[in-house]
């Protein structure tokens, strides 16, 4: 059995959409900073780029047919896990499965992951408004990131416990990105014009900047970290089960292997 899994590898044109496609969304997300009006817009452009994202790795071959049958299953098991937590003080269930999935499938299946799993989850719970795009891209960016990660060092894979623990690192990191990325789309509305720490139309980069960093940390600390503390501590806990059953998947169902069809010769004596 090969020990590494081609689908790691990201084609050129992937790394051209998804690049594309992640500047546009960042653009989104960082207007306050830069632009005195609303950018929200964007975001649609960016949707029609992950979307031709999806089509051009079809047609390259880099997506086959069951790898769209599993990206459909963990998306739908994500929609699952994501109620469990209904977002109470930061506690998702569903980072983990997110990172573990993108970590053996790869960074443009990872990104789609996020991308379809965190739409889904909206749909089933209500939770489509102004902030769901943002959600969609940071959510496809901790998949990208996951499914980035180096499969070797100093041409070792990195297996067994160095791998539970790189994963966790990532886990820790990823939430208290995501609620940075969050909180970018919602302080320029929550408080109004007349604080210290309101968002200021038109105003200097330094000054708005200085503004948010401290909004964000005194308003996300108890979203973040127990953000932090649940997905660590459920890829602690489920790494090493998570992993093995999707790579056994992996092989076991032959992805980007071409289906063949063979006829059947009777043997004649």
């Amino acid at each position: 059995m090969n020990s590494t899994l081609d689908i790691y590898r990201l084609s050129p044109q992937s790394k051209i959409v998804l690049t594309f496609t992640s500047l546009i969304a960042l653009a989104g997300f960082i207007w306050p900073f830069f632009y005195s009006g609303n950018l929200q817009w964007i975001f649609v452009i960016a949707i029609a780029a992950s979307v031709f994202l999806l089509i051009s790795e079809i047609g390259i071959g880099s997506i086959d047919a069951k790898s769209i049958a599993l990206l459909g299953v963990m998306s739908a098991f994500i929609t699952l896990l994501r109620p469990l937590g209904a977002g109470a003080a930061g506690l998702e269930p569903i980072w983990f499965a997110l990172i573990i999935a993108a970590r053996v499938f790869g960074p443009s299946w990872g990104f789609l992951l996020g991308v379809t799993s965190m739409t889904t989850s909206a749909l089933i719970t209500g939770g489509v408004g102004p902030w769901l795009s943002y959600q969609i891209f940071a959510a496809g960016w901790i998949g990208l990131m996951a499914g980035s990660l180096p499969q070797k060092i100093g041409g070792r894979l990195i297996r067994g416990v160095s791998e539970k623990v790189m994963l966790i690192l990532v886990g820790i990191f990823a939430s208290f990105a995501f609620g940075l990325l969050m909180d970018l789309q919602f302080w320029p509305w929550v408080l109004g014009s007349s604080t210290e720490l309101s968002y200021i139309p038109g105003g200097e980069l330094s000054e708005n900047f200085s503004r948010f960093i401290a909004f964000h940390f005194a308003s996300s600390m108890a979203w973040d970290i127990p953000r932090a503390i649940l997905t660590s501590t459920l890829i602690a806990l489920t790494a090493t089960p998570f992993l093995r059953a999707l790579r056994r998947t992996y092989f076991k169902a032959a992805f980007l292997s071409p289906i063949e069809f063979r006829e059947s010769v009777q043997a004649t004596s």
